[in-house]
């Protein structure tokens, strides 16, 4: 018995796995996180060191826990003041960019490249904030924009934005993350 259309199929079912492996292969050039920071014109400080006794980050298996950072300019200084009273959401949003520029140094520090990144998987931001304030999200975007500027896809992550009464030498926010990584 003769099959007519099995070599029509064999040859569609080639050109649909040739097409996926070449978007597969586009999307993995594509993915340089070093090259992105540079497009957006963001040098790396050195990582800070700890204040306390902790250490920046902590490896098990292929994820990473980055202690929480708050905003630390090139300078030295920080970033401090309450969100509702003396920081508007605007400073906010800026103060926690900046932290993720210094969160992004420590995970480099720590692994070298970014490409290495598998994905961003958890995000804790911890806000400076008056009792009435409720604007968190909106501060916490500073850094979660800057995540998935970086990375694309692979930096979208789960996120808590909460409101603390006070932060480590009136830093205007904190934020921790979690991060899958590759050897």
């Amino acid at each position: 018995m003769r099959v007519s259309w099995l070599p029509a199929v064999c040859v569609a079912a080639a050109l649909v796995f040739f097409s996926a492996t070449v978007a597969s292969t586009r999307e993995q050039g594509a993915y340089d996180p070093e090259a992105r920071l540079a497009e957006l014109g963001i040098t790396l400080p050195a990582a800070a060191s700890p204040v306390a006794n902790y250490v920046n980050g902590v490896r098990t298996g292929n994820l990473i826990f980055l202690a929480g950072k708050g905003p630390r300019r090139p300078d030295g200084t920080e970033v401090h003041g309450k969100l509702g009273a003396e920081i508007s959401i605007e400073q906010g949003y800026e103060a926690a960019r900046l932290t993720a520029i210094n969160q992004l140094a420590v995970l480099k520090t720590m692994l070298g490249n970014l490409n290495r990144v598998v994905r961003v998987v958890k995000v804790l931001g911890m806000v400076n904030a008056t009792p009435d304030f409720e604007d968190h999200p909106a501060v916490i975007n500073g850094f979660s924009d800057l995540i998935v500027d970086v990375f694309g896809e692979r930096g979208r992550h789960a996120r808590a934005a909460v409101g603390m009464a006070s932060l480590p030498r009136g830093q205007a926010v904190e934020i921790e993350m979690v991060v899958e990584v590759r050897d």
